[in-house]
């Protein structure tokens, strides 16, 4: 499953599966007794490696795991890479509020199509240029009301907060240059590992209850894990930009997954701005499109 060559639509398919999961985290957290912050990323990367592994055992049989014991340097650029994101994104979120923090991380389209252009020479068409522009001005939008940057700690908040689109599109980077050369799909592991290990001793003492731990334990292996291993497959079948821009879509799904699970009705702002991100999405799937149809 984790080694097959997907076409397209079937691509497009899983990166909207994956942003669907990854979408989970906030309506989930809502319910959690006692873990916090910290504690709440420590477990989840904890619970995703093992994870990972058995998926990894059930479908590849040993030649993932071999991968892991002797890591190549493009599989630990990759989990280096994996666990920058999964911990800087809470980081970030203890030193500056939720929208600073969204809306900084809504750069990653940008920054992928520019490392795109500059490393791999790959050409990003004008309409995607344009579709990237009008997403993040939606994102924008969305969290207008609440980004600030009026204090220092607000500042290097948002600063870390940058750390997650610089580190997630190096990733799309490695997965392209990779092709199939070389594996990145256990690089989720060792992301989790790494992640885990730096966030241990901001999370000790540890105070996840029994249910806590059921809760994170959902988040490590469907809200982490899971997704992560399907976006390395479809990386492998759509363009760097195009990634970014449909991983977007999680910012939109939260709010959705909040209002049905914890009866959080999304503002007005919300809509408008969502409404944008998927009309810049169509629209680069139209030109796509049409590229593909006059060829």
């Amino acid at each position: 499953m984790f080694t097959r060559r997907l076409n397209r639509p079937a691509a497009i398919a899983v990166m909207l599966l994956c942003t669907l999961l990854w979408s989970i985290a906030g309506v989930l957290t809502r319910h959690l007794d006692a873990a916090r912050s910290f504690e709440v990323t420590f477990w989840r990367s904890a619970f995703c490696a093992p994870f990972v592994i058995a998926a990894l055992a059930a479908t590849n049989g040993h030649a993932a795991l071999a991968s892991l014991r002797r890591p190549s340097r493009s599989l630990l650029a990759s989990g280096l890479m994996w666990g920058i994101t999964f911990s800087c994104f809470m980081l970030a979120l203890t030193l500056t509020s939720t929208s600073n923090t969204l809306v900084v991380s809504s750069a990653t389209p940008l920054v992928t199509a520019l490392l795109a252009w500059l490393v791999l020479r790959e050409r990003v068409a004008l309409a995607t240029w344009l579709a990237i522009a009008l997403a993040v001005g939606g994102m924008a939008w969305i969290f207008a009301g609440g980004v600030a940057a009026g204090s220092a700690r607000d500042l290097l908040g948002m600063g870390v907060a940058f750390v997650v689109p610089l580190a997630a599109s190096t990733n799309v980077i490695l997965f392209k240059r990779s092709g199939h050369a070389v594996d990145l799909v256990p690089a989720v592991c060792l992301g989790a590992c790494f992640s885990a290990l730096a966030m241990l001793p901001f999370a000790w003492p540890l105070e996840a209850t029994a249910h806590d731990l059921l809760i994170l334990a959902s988040l490590g292996f469907f809200q982490l894990g899971l997704p992560c291993m399907l976006m390395v497959v479809a990386a492998r079948s759509l363009a760097a930009p195009q990634i970014a821009l449909l991983g977007l879509l999680e910012a939109l799904f939260g709010p959705l997954w909040a209002w049905l699970g914890a009866g959080e009705v999304p503002s007005v702002a919300t809509l408008q701005g969502g409404s944008v991100v998927i009309g810049a999405l169509l629209l680069n799937e139209l030109q796509a499109w049409l590229r593909t149809k006059n060829r």
